[in-house]
């Protein structure tokens, strides 16, 4: 039994870390959500603009995304060598680095390929970087603060996608006419994004508090890369976890998709004739409000009642609003406001349900490897989400608008039917959680 000199000394040092999480989540966060956006969306921009051929930009900045689909790979190393905190750190100025080479190489004859080996080296790093975030956040805040501030990690990550659409974008272009040289232009962008980065890392140097042992814990010692994974697989109704964790989004996953294709399709295709100004601005704007309130609202809702309470309505709030672009398609209009409005709804309530996936996710993830496991269950995370958007092309043509959107909404059923046979602490994610099951 714990003495209680013991169980003090712990519980401060959960104050502690609890204390200065509004310190270091919201730049962590941001910070692991910059170099995916630079690598998987700016550079397909950078590329095109610097005259590269379509074919060539498709099949390799396609690659680019390979780091975070088979970072389950690593993980355990992450997991099992050094802490998070020093492997974050590294991970986040070697993307610096990465950002910055590319910017001076764009003036060179060479600069496709040394810029694609650069973006490569930043993709392993900013995979590498997720793993240990991901664990560093599991390690360092309790249980109940782990799912308040879900929608706060949530909405910085957000918010480090439009810096890098919007801002690193905006200044490229204005760059380009001011130059006139468009490699010139790029170069200068890339450069400034390396010393954002730069920045960010030093920032989460003095943010982020030293709460690991440097040395493993014992339980952890004679733990192998075999053994890690294995271990995760041998989780209690770990079939009924992987189903969940692929169903969940099944309908979202689809939707995602061929929703922008919808709002922008001429009324012959059945789509709503909207420009892309229009549609940029709904999501850039309307869009990325309401999923930012929503996955705050969610992150507040399970800290304060458990998941337990919330898994049902919020599977619910994410999968319903996609019942409105059944009606968009259906009475065919062409109203802005409309359209604003279904994904103003749509996006909370993604946002909102979203929270009950993540914190799921941790749950399944506890244990001595938890770094490893939840990235093996954000690796079949990503698994759901790819698959079913790769064949939404195809279903939409084959069944139109409206008969798609029906399919989504139906799409939802399985994994409604998943939620209601899973098992897991009814009060997770509550302080002074009880062990009553759902």
């Amino acid at each position: 039994m714990k003495t209680y000199s013991a169980e003090m000394t712990e519980t401060k040092k959960e104050t502690k870390k609890d204390k200065n999480a509004w310190y270091w989540v919201p730049s962590l966060y941001y910070t692991e959500g910059l170099p995916y956006v630079i690598v998987i969306t700016v550079s397909v921009i950078m590329y095109k603009k610097l005259g590269i051929s379509n074919s060539d930009i498709g099949l390799y900045t396609s690659l680019l995304y390979l780091p975070w689909v088979i970072k389950p790979l690593w993980s355990p190393i992450v997991d099992l060598k050094g802490t998070k905190r020093k492997w974050f750190l590294a991970m986040q100025l070697l993307v610096a680095l990465a950002f910055t080479i590319t910017g001076f190489s764009l003036g060179s004859s060479s600069f496709f390929l040394i810029s694609l080996a650069c973006f490569w080296m930043a993709a392993f790093a900013s995979a590498t970087n997720d793993i240990a975030s991901d664990g560093y956040y599991m390690i360092a805040l309790s249980e109940k603060k782990q799912s308040f501030f879900l929608g706060v990690r949530s909405t910085f990550y957000r918010l480090a996608m439009i810096t890098g659409q919007g801002l690193v974008v905006v200044v490229a272009g204005m760059l380009e006419t001011r130059l006139g040289d468009n490699a010139k232009a790029w170069s200068y962008t890339m450069i400034f994004t390396g010393l954002l980065m730069a920045v960010l890392t030093i920032v989460n140097f003095f943010s982020t508090p030293k709460v690991e042992d440097e040395r493993p814990p014992a339980d952890k010692k004679n733990l192998d890369f075999v053994s890690v994974f294995k271990s995760f697989f041998q989780k209690k109704q770990i079939g009924l976890a992987l189903a969940f964790i692929l169903l969940y989004r099944l309908g979202e996953s689809q939707l995602v998709k061929m929703a922008s294709p919808f709002l922008l399709d001429d009324s012959d295709a059945g789509g709503m004739a909207l420009s892309t100004t229009e549609v940029g601005t709904i999501y850039g704007t309307f869009g990325i409000i309401a999923l930012s309130i929503g996955g705050i609202l969610g992150g507040v809702a399970i800290s304060r009642d458990g998941l337990g309470k919330w898994m049902m309505p919020m599977i619910l709030a994410l999968n319903l609003p996609n019942l409105f672009y059944v009606l968009l398609s259906l009475f065919e209009t062409q109203s802005i406001y409309w359209a604003t409005g279904v994904v103003i709804i749509e996006q909370f309530g993604y946002g909102f349900g979203f929270a009950a996936y993540l914190m799921y996710l941790i749950y399944i993830a506890e244990g001595i490897s938890k770094t490893s496991h939840y990235a093996i269950a954000t690796g079949f995370m990503a698994l759901g989400m790819m698959l079913p958007g790769m064949i939404s092309g195809y279903i939409q043509e084959f069944l139109g608008y409206t008969g798609f959107f029906i399919w989504v909404v139906a799409a939802a059923i399985p994994g409604i039917l998943v939620v209601r046979y899973l098992k897991y602490p009814y009060d997770y994610g509550k302080k002074d959680s009880h062990d009553q099951t759902a």
